[in-house]
């Protein structure tokens, strides 16, 4: 649980870094990236302290919907936005939103089975 929730926090963190250098002059696109920021830091916490599958699930569709947010903007466009795979950050919130998803879905498992 702790990992996932690192990796939930460090989605946040990528993303109000891209905040901070630019995106938020985005239309509609650059509010999302705070808000994803946001969302993360407070389901990440909520994911380390309380350990709880409810917590974790949150965090793993979090990583999930911002996962298929980026590759939808990169290959159809988001809000009259299209992305690059070749942006900053793209393929590590990429790569770490994967295996996000990935550690929460697992520590679900087995916080299930122990119950």
């Amino acid at each position: 649980m702790v990992l996932g929730a690192a990796m939930v926090v460090w989605s946040g963190a990528i993303h109000l870094d891209l905040w901070t250098a630019g995106y938020r002059s985005l239309p509609t696109i650059g509010w999302l990236f705070l808000f994803q920021a946001i969302t993360a830091f407070v389901v990440g916490a909520a994911v380390a302290v309380t350990r709880r599958v409810e917590a974790a699930a949150a965090g793993a569709l979090l990583l999930a919907s911002t996962e298929m947010g980026l590759v939808w903007s990169v290959e159809w466009g988001l809000f009259g936005f299209q992305d690059h795979y070749s942006a900053p950050f793209a393929t590590e919130s990429l790569g770490v939103e994967s295996a996000g998803v990935v550690v929460l879905v697992v520590a679900c498992v087995l916080a299930r089975r122990r119950r």
